[in-house]
């Protein structure tokens, strides 16, 4: 009875270690089909592609707003586009509300994503909410102007998320010598972050059901056997 008890336990365990993920990962990409399908409604109804063959094709929203954001990047890389990017960023500077929308989010964005800001790509510790206690942030820039005339020596601005949604949070400005730099990429700080530390950086995330060289039944067992001498102690 025991038996049955530990192996029922074992292949219940290693259903929910894989279903799970799989279920996670098909609604993220069920839910980006079906938001990107509604670009669809850009076509004519006569020219959508149910009114050929009869049915719609899942996805092909996806396609189509990849190949939108393709053309627009391909349009604006080159001299007449950068001149009409120019031209329409003037026309909204004259609009307030819509002006502080766009420039702020342009400025982020391109702080984030584009080559050479060292926004979002270090990862430091600081003694936080007092001292004798370390939060993670990410340093989104070294400070400037006003900032660097009214704060003594060098100092950074710091964004410290909070968990498990690291989309919000705190930004405090910190001398350079009150932070501790960690040698992890950003993503992996995010995964702490978001698992609340139970991801630590530089240990491997089940790869192919492998970790660490040990199949996911390996590593199960080894736990059920621990479980089982415990008892027995």
């Amino acid at each position: 009875m025991h038996l049955l008890r530990t192996i029922i336990r074992k292949y219940v365990l290693t259903g929910i270690l894989v279903l799970i993920p799989l279920f996670l990962t098909g609604w993220v990409l069920r839910t980006l089909v079906r938001f990107t399908d509604r670009a669809l409604a850009l076509i004519p109804l006569s020219y959508r592609p149910e009114a050929f063959i009869g049915f719609p094709i899942p996805g092909l929203g996806l396609i189509l707003s990849l190949l939108i954001v393709f053309v627009i990047g391909a349009l604006v890389a080159n001299v007449i586009g950068r001149g009409v990017l120019v031209l329409g960023e003037r026309i909204l500077e004259k609009i307030p509300l819509l002006r502080w929308f766009y420039f702020s989010s342009k400025q982020m964005l391109e702080a984030i994503f584009v080559q050479g800001h060292d926004s979002f790509r270090r990862v430091v510790l600081v003694q936080y909410p007092r001292m004798g206690l370390y939060s993670i942030g990410f340093v989104t820039g070294e400070s400037r102007g006003d900032l660097k005339e009214k704060i003594p020596g060098r100092s950074f601005t710091v964004f410290i998320p909070t968990t498990p949604n690291p989309t919000s949070g705190f930004l405090y400005i910190i001398p350079e010598e009150e932070t501790v730099a960690l040698d992890w990429s950003v993503d992996e700080a995010f995964r702490m972050v978001i698992s609340a530390g139970v991801l630590l950086p530089h240990e491997k995330v089940p790869n192919a059901l492998n970790l660490k060289g040990k199949s996911l039944g390996n590593l199960l067992n080894e736990a059920i056997k621990k479980d089982e001498d415990a008892d027995a102690v």
